[in-house]
């Protein structure tokens, strides 16, 4: 599909919606645009294929919390992989989902084998998620960044290509399931006779039985390995976000599908600025001479070095705004500010000359608190007292 509909919006629930409520509705949308009830109808298949899509995201509350954030362009992943998955990927998850004596998969057979795009049999055990974690300086997390790492765990074993076996002719039908990979029982009940399908015990599923063992993975189908993984990161991002990379986890056993790999952000503390947020915090200290009569200088900012002027009679505790040089959003264009905290310094030594001076000061109402007015007398003397 060219243009993805919202995943709310296929299953018919609001944003807000339980995993209970989630699951209803998808059993209902898939029950109506189920293959079985709808032969040969393509566009009655892309719906379910689409109703499959949508379930698979938001009943993974990671996915869910990435979707909302992101919308369908995930960060880091290309979009969503359920828009890859084929009929064997939704079939195999029915049992996952509603239970192996559901109903649901009783109605339609549960897992037929051959055509009408049903799933055939059941592959492998999917692997387990993986959890690293990245730490990004202010400079990076305002830009975005794009991350090569090293993961140790556990991938395809390229000698039999994950099916587990010594070669093609090291596999057998289940002699339970008669290579189904599933175990139909029927059962008495006030209704009458109810089929169920369950997984064959002996394959668990697969519809086969390995005879040989792949001597490098002994019949695993993956090894302990490494693997570079590339990470694209957006900008905006915060302490403890979280982003999911499809695919990228633990591999599967003899075929199953890999998990996702799950990036932990941490924030490299900055040596002169602070995050509130949007916004970034940065304690000037000025001179009292440079409150007095104002200044220009720099200031470090996420962007690099930033130019200001401190006005005459700057207080202390005064706060000047950057617009925009804050970090941006992750969920929109809105970016932040930065604010330049004063502080004026005072001496902790000073010399008797100095401390002439000051005292003379001291003597005028100008150097004492008191409500704004006009300054003109004030400069004047304090020109006067230091030249």
């Amino acid at each position: 599909m060219s243009t993805k509909r919202d995943y709310y919006e296929i299953l018919g629930v609001a944003k807000s919606a339980s995993q209970d409520e989630l699951k209803k509705a998808y059993r209902k949308v898939a029950m109506q645009y189920h293959p079985d009830r709808n032969p040969d109808n393509k566009e009655a298949e892309e719906k379910f294929k689409e109703a499959a899509e949508a379930f698979e995201v938001l009943s993974n509350p990671d996915k869910r919390a990435q979707y909302d954030r992101f919308g369908h362009a995930a960060p880091g992943r290309g979009g969503y992989s359920g828009g890859n998955m084929n009929m064997d990927d939704i079939f195999s998850n029915f049992g996952d989902i509603f239970g192996s004596d559901d109903v649901f998969g009783s109605f339609f057979g549960g897992g037929r084998s051959g055509g009408g795009g049903g799933r055939s049999r059941g592959r492998g055990v999917r692997g387990s998620n993986l959890r690293v974690k990245i730490k990004l300086t202010y400079e990076e997390i305002a830009k975005g960044a794009n991350k090569k790492i090293k993961v140790k765990k556990h991938v395809t074993c390229t000698t039999c290509n994950g099916n587990g076996a010594k070669d093609k002719n090291s596999f057998q039908s289940c002699g339970t399931c008669g290579g189904s990979g599933q175990v139909r029982r029927v059962s008495q009940t006030f209704l009458g006779q109810m089929q169920t399908v369950t997984t064959c015990p002996t394959c668990n599923g697969e519809g086969q039985i390995i005879t040989a063992k792949c001597t490098s993975c002994k019949g695993e189908g993956r090894l302990y390995g490494e693997e570079t993984v590339n990470i694209d990161i957006p900008a905006g991002v915060g302490e403890g976000m979280q982003l999911s990379l499809s695919g990228k986890g633990n591999a599967g056993e003899r075929g199953g599908a890999p998990g996702d790999l799950l990036i932990l952000i941490e924030e490299e503390a900055h040596p002169d600025l602070q995050r509130d947020g949007l916004n970034v915090a940065y304690d000037l200290h000025i001179s009292f001479t440079d409150a007095v009569f104002g200044t220009s200088l720099e200031v470090p900012t996420i962007d690099g070095k930033a130019k200001i002027k401190v006005p005459p009679g700057t207080q202390s505790g005064k706060i000047f705004r950057l617009k925009g040089k804050g970090f941006p959003s992750v969920n929109s264009y809105e970016r932040g500010d930065q604010l330049i905290h004063v502080n004026i310094w005072t001496p902790q030594h000073v010399s008797s000359d100095e401390k002439a001076m000051l005292e003379k000061l001291q003597l005028s109402d100008n150097f004492k608190p008191q409500p704004e007015k006009s300054e003109k007398g004030f400069f004047d003397k304090v020109r006067d007292i230091f030249g």
